[in-house]
């Protein structure tokens, strides 16, 4: 938008006459909201100091195998002769290893440790996006259509969420592996790929209701405004209303549901890593590492604290950046 331009009255010179000086045009820029949100998160110190600690986990994972081999070691590899004969690493860290070696086996644990970033991401952000999916398509739908459909579908729902997650997941685990191999003689790797697709389906079954709850609240409320009505009116398809009227409003919280969510699934990996219910070997993970390191953490404390220190930096730079991106996304919200 471009604003008229505006006449000033100069001050009148000596022969009485008035001046009239026309001041330039004015473009003011017209902001949406996702941009003032944006805008306002680029602010947040805070926020962008999670951001780029995300940012070098994401690195770390991607570059994992560029940067055990910069230290010179496999992440798999077994230095027996750096174990004594009760298991005990005879070494700490050196230059070698620079996170010195795990007891009873010997491997390497920055190797073990930078691929350990691995799974947790990947699991949190592929179980993030299919929930997201299935969840606002899910609310979308429940929403706008009413009637039984809404009703099939909030049923869906609250049976979702009634469900013991935890009890579930346990069960589910082991029956997916026997399923799809796990009783067959599989090899070890085999089985540890059929665990971890079965975790990320696990997670996704129980973590998609929630997000479609509350689609379907926004969409109740929405489906009532003029803009609805007038798209009905004109016979525009309903899944254009879906995905073009209805969707871009409720980007917000979206993409705060969506923030929220993936230090969760962090540690949801890892608690059902330990419990025995997630990831196996030899799948390098931060919740394998802490599971066996719970014998060994008062002779080699580092073995524990290195993956422990991991997600908890990992998990509160996600959960600030969260609580920013709801902040920024919320006009309600002043800090």
């Amino acid at each position: 938008m471009v604003t008229e331009p505006q006449v000033l009255r100069a001050a009148e010179p000596d022969d009485g006459r008035a001046q009239h000086v026309t001041s330039p045009p004015v473009r003011t820029v017209s902001k949406s909201p996702t941009r003032i949100a944006l805008a306002r998160l680029r602010r947040d110190r805070i926020a962008m100091i999670c951001a780029a600690i995300c940012l070098a986990y994401v690195l770390i994972a991607i570059f994992a195998p560029l940067l055990a081999r910069l230290e010179g070691q496999n992440p798999t590899d077994l230095h027996q002769n750096l174990i004594d004969e009760f298991g005990f690493p005879t070494i700490g860290p050196t230059g070698e290893h620079w996170f010195g070696v795990e007891p009873r086996l010997g491997r390497d644990l920055f190797a073990r440790w930078v691929y350990g970033a691995r799974p947790s991401l990947i699991v949190a952000v592929a179980v993030t996006a299919i929930t997201t999916v299935i969840g606002v398509v899910v609310g979308l739908v429940a929403g706008f259509a009413g009637g039984w459909v809404d009703r099939v579908l909030s049923w869906l729902i609250d049976l979702v969420l009634s469900l013991p997650y935890l009890l579930f997941a346990i069960a589910s685990s082991a029956v997916l592996v026997a399923i799809f191999g796990g009783a067959d003689g599989a090899g070890a790797e085999d089985v540890a790929q059929i665990r971890f697709v079965s975790l990320i389906c696990v997670l996704a079954f129980f973590g998609w209701a929630s997000l479609a709850r509350l689609v379907r609240g926004q969409v109740l409320s929405l489906r009532e405004r003029e803009f609805v009505a007038a798209a009905r009116v004109l016979g525009v398809p309903t899944r254009q209303v879906l995905f073009k009227e209805l969707l871009p409003n409720l980007v917000a919280p979206i993409v705060v549901s969506v923030s929220l969510a993936l230090p969760g699934y962090v540690v949801a990996e890892a608690g059902l890593t330990v419990l025995g219910a997630g990831l196996i070997e030899p799948t390098p993970s931060w919740g394998l590492t802490i599971s066996a390191a719970t014998t060994y953490y008062r002779a080699d404390p580092l073995y524990l604290w290195l993956p422990v220190l991991g997600i908890t930096i990992l998990v509160l730079a996600l959960s600030l950046l969260g609580d920013a991106v709801r902040d920024a996304f919320d006009p309600r919200t002043r800090r």
